[in-house]
C-alpha cells in the first residue's frame, strides 16, 4: 500500500500503513518532513520494524504535525469564498478585487502562522477579542519540502474574523493572524498519489451538542491547481524546513453565523481523517 498516515504525539511519531502501528521513537521532526523521499522512507522503514500489538493511538496525545515550519494560504480559490469575501468588503469598496483575484493568473498568498499560534487536534482555536463576526475555514492543507515538493496533506482550519476583514482588504493580516488562528491534523496523510478531486470536505459546528452549521464541498470545486498555487509560493521564497500551505475554502457559513465560546469545530476531509477543535 503506498498511503501512510504520519502522527506527531507526545510520546513521539507514529505511523499507520495497512491498518498496523508503527513508533518511530529516533526521528527528529523537521529531518523527517523535509525528506523529499518521505513517502517511500516510510514504506521502507515499516517493513523493517515490528508493528505494534494492540495498539490504540491515544487522541489525548495528538500534537499537530508542525516542527518549525511556517504556514501560508491561498485566499478566493473556491467560487464560495470569492462570493463570501466580496460581500463583506462591499460597503469598503474591495468587492471587486476579490472577483479580479478569482480570474488573475497570479493567486493570493499570505502568511498565516508561525508554529507557536498552530494548535492540534482537540486543542482550543481563538476569536480575536476585537472581532465580532468570526468563521472557521475547513482547508486541505499540504505539506512542502524546502524545494516545493508536495510531501503530504493534512486537515486545516484557517480561522478569520470577517468584520475586520472586511472593513478594509488591507486589514486581512490583522483577521488572520493571530495566536490559535490556526489548526492543523489529525495525521498527514503521506502518499506519492496525490488526492483525488472527488476527494470531500465537511464541516460541522456544534454548539451545545446541536448542530449549529454544516457544510460540504469537494476538491473538483478547488479551481487552483495545487502544484501552481505551490509555484507561486515558492517565487523568491525561500523555505529551509518546508512549510505548510493551507489552499482554500469553499465552506462558509452564512453571514448571520459567528463562532461563539464553546462551540466545537469537526473538520472532514476524505482520506485523511477528522480534525476536531473547541472554541475557547
Amino acid at each position: 500500500m503506498r498511503i501512510s498516515k504520519l502522527y506527531n504525539t507526545s510520546s513521539g511519531y507514529v505511523v499507520e500503513n495497512e491498518g498496523r502501528w508503527y513508533v518511530l521513537a529516533d526521528a527528529a521532526w523537521d529531518d523527517l518532513v523535509t525528506r523529499d523521499d518521505l513517502a517511500g522512507f516510510l514504506l521502507e522503514t515499516v517493513k523493517t520494524r515490528p508493528a505494534k500489538e494492540s495498539f490504540a493511538l491515544d487522541p489525548q496525545k495528538l500534537l499537530p504535525p508542525i516542527g518549525s515550519q511556517e504556514v501560508w494560504a491561498a485566499g478566493v480559490t473556491y467560487h464560495r469564498s470569492r462570493d463570501a469575501r466580496m460581500e463583506e468588503s462591499q460597503e469598503a469598496g474591495g468587492g471587486d478585487f476579490y472577483g479580479r483575484v478569482y480570474r488573475a493568473a497570479r493567486p493570493e498568498l499570505f502568511f498565516k502562522a508561525t508554529p507557536h499560534r498552530v494548535v492540534g487536534p482537540g486543542a482550543k482555536v481563538r476569536i480575536r477579542s476585537d472581532a465580532k463576526w468570526s468563521v472557521p475555514e475547513p482547508e486541505l492543507a499540504l505539506l512542502l519540502s524546502p524545494g516545493g515538493k508536495i510531501l503530504g496533506y493534512t486537515v486545516g482550519n484557517d480561522m478569520s474574523s470577517r468584520d475586520i476583514e472586511g472593513e478594509n482588504p488591507l486589514y486581512l493580516p490583522q483577521a488572520k493572524v493571530y495566536d490559535r488562528s490556526c489548526a492543523l491534523g489529525p495525521c498527514l496523510l503521506v502518499t506519492p498519489d496525490g488526492m483525488p478531486r472527488s476527494a470531500e470536505i465537511g464541516m460541522e459546528i456544534l454548539r451545545g451538542g446541536d448542530t449549529a452549521f454544516t457544510g460540504r464541498t469537494t476538491l473538483h470545486e478547488l479551481k487552483r491547481e495545487l502544484q501552481v498555487l505551490v509555484d507561486y509560493l515558492f517565487r523568491d521564497n525561500s523555505f529551509p524546513r518546508g512549510c505548510f500551505l493551507l489552499t482554500g475554502t469553499g465552506i462558509v457559513p452564512p453571514d448571520a453565523f459567528t463562532l461563539a465560546e464553546g462551540d466545537e469545530i469537526r473538520i472532514r476531509i476524505d482520506g485523511i481523517g477528522t480534525l476536531v477543535n473547541f472554541v475557547g
